[in-house]
């Protein structure tokens, strides 16, 4: 397994708060988790740097091989124990009332994974040249879409397209939704804030990601730089995960 890790603040944002993780246990059990937080007074920095810290704290004592079922309820519940202390600083600290993260994170070993997430940072699965979206976004367009009020298209452009139906940290109980994938040699992960979904259509990333000039590390640079030139509005983070035969952590 290979991964790669790469997060930009963008060309308008004053502060990241974008925050990401990525390690390979010795078990041979690979973890990943992007949030992007919210709020105001750097509070969404500090949701996202609190998701992030309390979900490695949860998973670093993994060392045996879990089954599928046992990796969901892992992760369900280092998400659960992320919110849990998210929600805690906020009550107890005025300047942080209201803070919030997306949350997306994946557990893989060699035979299959499992993604758990809550918000609109999202992964994609890349097999064979195609790119599958493996989360559905928790904002209010995404259930106008699929009520059939607005379309697709129009959800794009929507005014409040951004407005979260679901966070991390924001109320003492969450649901987090949480699924199991297939997952082989050559396959790639993504892990991504909307940073880049709102900047870099599918085709382009499907076609970075398919591009064999570029080494894991280059494919992550490439996508974060499509992001930029796209005008970067937003904080960018990007995790790679490649199902390789060699193990190797690319900083």
């Amino acid at each position: 397994m290979k991964v790669a890790y790469r997060s930009d603040i963008g060309r308008i944002r004053l502060v990241n708060e974008d925050r990401g993780w990525t390690e390979i246990m010795d078990s041979g059990l690979a973890v990943a988790i992007v949030a992007d937080g919210m709020g105001g007074h750097q509070a969404g920095e500090v949701a996202s740097q609190l998701a992030v810290d309390t979900f490695r704290e949860a998973l670093l004592g993994t060392t045996a091989t879990l089954s599928m079922d046992e990796r969901k309820l892992l992760i369900r519940q280092a998400i659960l124990q992320a919110n849990e202390v998210i929600f805690d600083m906020a009550s107890r600290n005025n300047q942080y009332h209201n803070m919030g993260t997306t949350v997306v994170a994946a557990l893989l070993q060699p035979e299959n994974g499992v993604i758990g997430h809550i918000g609109d940072s999202r992964a994609y699965k890349w097999r064979d040249g195609v790119l599958s979206q493996l989360t559905e976004d928790h904002t209010l367009v995404n259930e106008l879409v699929k009520s059939g009020q607005i379309s697709l298209e129009e959800a794009a452009v929507h005014p409040r397209r951004n407005v979260l139906t679901r966070a991390l940290g924001t109320d003492e109980l969450v649901e987090v939704e949480v699924r199991g994938i297939s997952w082989k040699p050559g396959d790639l992960l993504l892990l991504c804030s909307d940073g880049l979904i709102n900047m870099v259509s599918i085709q382009e990333m499907t076609e970075t990601l398919s591009r064999d000039d570029l080494d894991l590390d280059a494919k992550a640079d490439k996508l974060i730089q499509l992001a930029l030139q796209a005008g970067g509005d937003d904080n960018i983070t990007v995790v790679l995960l490649h199902h390789a035969e060699d193990t190797e952590q690319e900083e």
